[in-house]
């Protein structure tokens, strides 16, 4: 069998995709076509994929909802395993939350608030899957992965499922074992505290509310576009370097909130990379400060 025929073999025809354009699968909007694009469904899908694609030689990436990415212009060169809608489940037991990687964080918080229980409301505006909120240790509004994770089950480079206690995992900020490791999460558990829903969903309101009013929720991005520095906020820097607005083609810094490079329509990845070096290149200038960033840049520009 060929490439295709191996991978519907293991995962089904029906989620085995030729030649997808991967700018369906960004919140950038931007990207284009993965040779093989894959929706695996339960974990030992992932192992198999990740497996085959080692003994050819053929490269591979494992993606959520694309939250944190940018795909070059031409593609990504390989398979693309997306953990995502196929597994999503999420499971309440007591004051635990059971959940599959694929699980948007916002449908975690929902649960979260629905069983009447409290801590996950900084993660409901976060627009990623549990998997990659694991992997980077996500956190807003003071709130982090960390701070609520109890284990996390992970598929390794060799195939093997672990299950890490949070004490295991190695988070700090935007880090963690999985991302240094190259681990998968497959599945993820919370512990969290009773509480008031009324309250919970108050929260969550309110910080819905905040990011709606600092962010540039109407345009395709990949949320903070780099990494805070230590001692600094990103977007102060860029903004103390006169970059508000700058553009590269259809690439801006936004005028909302200079942390975020927005796709004011028909941006391409090479205008966003583009504008990033530019962004780095004068806020060093600048302030001294080189920025880091925080999107994951995958596929040929």
């Amino acid at each position: 069998m060929n490439l295709y025929e191996e991978l519907c073999a293991i995962a089904g025809e029906e989620n085995v995709l030729r030649d997808e354009p991967m700018s369906r699968h960004t919140t950038f909007r931007i990207g284009g076509p993965a040779d093989y694009f894959v929706t695996p469904s339960e974990a030992g899908q992932i192992g198999k994929i990740t497996d085959l694609c080692r003994r050819q030689g053929v490269d591979h990436y494992i993606i959520g909802n694309g939250s944190n990415l940018l795909v070059g212009d031409r593609g990504y060169r390989g398979v693309i395993i997306q953990v995502f809608k196929n597994m999503n489940a999420v499971r309440v037991e007591g004051s635990v939350i059971r959940a599959q990687a694929g699980a948007l964080l916002s449908k975690v918080a929902a649960a979260a608030c629905e069983a009447e229980l409290e801590g996950f409301e900084f993660a409901s505006g976060i627009p990623g899957t549990l998997g990659g909120a694991v992997r980077m240790n996500a956190g807003a509004y003071g709130g982090e992965m960390k701070q609520v994770l109890q284990s996390a089950s992970v598929l390794t480079p060799g195939g093997e499922i672990l299950t890490l206690p949070v004490e295991e995992m190695g988070m700090g900020y935007r880090t963690s074992i999985v991302s240094r490791k190259d681990y998968v999460v497959l599945e993820a558990v919370l512990s969290l505290k009773k509480g008031d829903r009324e309250a919970i969903r108050a929260r969550m309101d309110e910080l819905r509310t905040k990011r709606v009013e600092k962010q540039p929720l109407e345009y395709g991005s990949a949320g903070s576009t780099f990494k805070r520095p230590e001692g600094y906020f990103a977007g102060k820097l860029i903004q103390d370097a006169g970059l508000r607005g700058f553009r590269v083609g259809n690439a801006q810094v936004s005028e909302k909130h200079c942390g975020f490079v927005i796709n004011l329509g028909g941006a391409t990845a090479e205008d966003v990379s583009g504008l990033m070096e530019e962004v780095i290149r004068r806020v060093e200038e600048n302030s001294g400060v080189r920025l880091e960033p925080e999107v994951k840049m995958i596929g040929e520009f």
